[in-house]
């Protein structure tokens, strides 16, 4: 399996409703389009209004590779720019787990 966590800092509480819209309308994409993508959880962050964690489990890698190639991650990936003050990434490896198997 590959995984990564995303930290989003929104700029304001206006781009934070416009960030929320825009994973509104693609998460449903990824669920229905995606099947190598296993856990794509999106979350606020308790006392923190202008974050959001999204945690990500693929497959494999090349289950995120394809994700990042589907048009509707495309446009999310151009258009959240527009809403961010700074992005985090980390890639995950996966050392054990209780859930979801590949």
């Amino acid at each position: 399996m590959f995984g990564l966590v995303v930290k989003f800092t929104l700029k304001d509480e206006e781009s934070a409703g416009g960030f929320d819209a825009l994973v509104g309308e693609t998460l449903p994409k990824i669920r229905e389009a995606e099947p190598g993508t296993l856990v794509y959880a999106v979350h606020r962050v308790e006392g923190k209004p202008l974050e959001r964690i999204f945690y990500e489990l693929y497959a494999d890698r090349a289950a995120f590779d394809a994700h990042e190639e589907q048009p509707h991650v495309k446009r999310f990936l151009d258009a959240r720019g527009a809403f961010l003050a700074s992005t985090e990434v980390d890639f995950l490896d996966l050392q054990d787990h209780k859930g979801v198997t590949g």
